[in-house]
């Protein structure tokens, strides 16, 4: 195991293989009710801890990465994980981070310095059980929402096929044939005394398929500038350049939720012929694996941040199914949005009780 594999949950879909010799200590092994820690890592991730369920294979972990065992006569495991993963403690540990470069780390004599509620073993067990309950309708919450962006692409490609192979044999067209396709406006210390201030969109707010607009800044233009880079609802934005290349070329779709809102340069803007294309279409056609190969083609690396221009967005090669087939799918992924609107909110109100209840839980009030 290595910190890419530390997240909330362990992920086991990029590991090493070693040869056994170069496990040099018994203790090295994982064992289930292990608890790995980030011990190396940016500020924000050092101390982020796993669960380590049973697993299928022999595994060990490797450099940045401490494991944390307790004393099972004293403290029941899963009572000693959901205290280290609680939101005061992880703030405590990057707290203590020792700062070198990029790179914090884990403070283990500090970390060792905590100290833990411990009542009996069985009201730790108890505390634990709730957790886990709580814990578990949260994860169920998220994989209702998987299940339903598996439906969305689902109903794609059964309606248009593959983009890739394009098996339905739709005629192709370049987005610049049926499109306007626009940069933003470039943010710069020169801008303060522009005369209007307006709401823009980065790339911090873009992402596949969605929107996050829970901050969104300000920028000062000129009137003919927050004209031209005014978005419309059913405008596409497209993000211009990321340092994860797989990341470049994501896609959502406006929908008018902000009055007067711009976009900056690091966001492209595609507007649609509206009689041609529909913009949910559209949307999920350049999000796809087959929609994206151009733009991964067409991206230029400087200094390692990855990039496509205007002029690559306005080349993509689009498949154009008939307007009425687009129209029947953005109805049917209208209903999906509707269905994922509602799980967001019910995994927001099971994240709420959990965080309400973990923090309880070391108070001595659960």
């Amino acid at each position: 195991m290595r910190t890419k594999n530390v997240q909330t949950l362990l992920e086991c879909d990029d590991l090493l293989a070693v040869p056994s010799q170069f496990v040099r200590r018994a203790d090295q092994y994982l064992s289930e009710g292990d608890i790995l820690v980030s011990s190396a890592n940016s500020w924000n991730l050092v101390g982020k801890c796993c669960w380590v369920p049973a697993l299928p294979w022999r595994a060990a972990f490797g450099g940045f990465i401490s494991v944390l065992r307790g004393d099972e006569s004293r403290v029941d495991k899963r009572y000693l994980y959901w205290w280290f993963s609680s939101g005061r403690i992880q703030t405590l540990l990057r707290s203590f981070g020792q700062k070198t470069t990029n790179i914090s780390n884990l403070n283990i004599e500090r970390s060792l310095q905590l100290e833990i509620p411990l009542p009996p073993l069985p009201e730790q067990r108890r505390i634990a059980a709730i957790l886990d309950k709580a814990d578990a309708l949260r994860t169920q919450r998220r994989e209702a929402l998987a299940q339903l962006d598996r439906l969305a692409q689902a109903i794609f490609l059964e309606m248009f096929g593959d983009p890739v192979t394009n098996p339905k044999g739709w005629p192709l067209i370049e987005v610049g044939t049926v499109a306007e396709v626009q940069g933003g406006l470039q943010v710069t210390t020169a801008r303060k005394s522009l005369p209007i201030e307006v709401p823009y969109l980065r790339v911090a707010n873009v992402y596949r398929g969605r929107l996050d607009l829970g901050e969104v800044k300000t920028i000062r233009a000129t009137a003919a500038e927050a004209a031209r880079t005014k978005l419309l609802p059913r405008d596409l934005l497209v993000v211009e350049g990321h340092g994860n290349p797989d990341e470049v070329g994501r896609v959502a779709l406006w929908g008018g939720e902000i009055a007067d809102c711009v976009h900056q340069n690091h966001l492209i803007r595609v507007r649609f012929d509206a009689a041609t294309v529909v913009p949910a279409f559209a949307c999920a056609y350049l999000n796809s694996p087959g929609g994206r190969q151009h733009l991964l083609r067409a991206g230029k690396t400087t200094s390692g941040l990855n990039t496509i221009s205007v002029s690559n967005v306005r080349a993509v090669p689009m498949a154009l199914p008939t307007y009425a087939a687009q129209t029947v799918y953005e109805a049917q992924i209208a209903e999906v949005d509707c269905l994922k609107a509602r799980h967001k909110t019910a995994e927001s109100e099971a994240h709420n009780l959990f965080a309400s209840l973990q923090h309880r839980a070391f108070r001595g009030e659960l």
